[in-house]
């Protein structure tokens, strides 16, 4: 994901990493996925393209969908590029995404230093690691209610 004015950004990290991107699965929010897609097929030779799963722009309710996706497990990394120098009119989507993205314990870059130490970190690939969701989020699934 990222926010216009950061896209060029996220897709020149995209275009450095698509070694290790041709192996993932993607859920992008609308714009960005159709660039990401664009700008892997520009780049990978060998036909490995990575899934591309686009869904509805994030003020449209991508922001939503991918947040649904954190709640239900099914995302494991979260890049967002976010441009902090204006007021988004979604931003509290983006609020919410970041709070998940916290509660799941799922590890989530904002900037392209963060994306970097993520991807290439050895964990990242690792078939042995597991992420360990919070015990306080089934403590408050079953918690009493008076």
């Amino acid at each position: 994901m990222a926010h216009d004015s950061r896209k060029a950004e996220l897709l020149s990290w995209v275009k450095f990493n698509a070694g290790v991107l041709k192996t993932c699965t993607l859920f992008c929010t609308g714009t960005t996925g159709r660039l990401i897609r664009e700008t892997l097929s520009s780049v990978i030779e060998d036909g490995t393209m990575p899934e591309v799963n686009c869904l509805l722009s994030g003020p449209l309710g991508g922001d939503f969908e991918i947040g649904a996706m954190i709640a239900e497990g099914k995302i494991d990394m979260l890049v967002f590029f976010c441009d902090n120098l204006i007021m988004q009119g979604h931003q509290n989507d983006v609020m919410g995404l970041v709070r998940l993205a916290s509660l799941y314990n799922v590890p989530f870059a904002t900037n392209r230093s963060t994306a970097d130490f993520i991807i290439s970190s050895p964990l990242f690939k690792s078939e042995e690691y597991e992420r360990i969701i919070p015990s306080c989020i089934e403590s408050y699934k079953n918690r009493k209610l008076k």
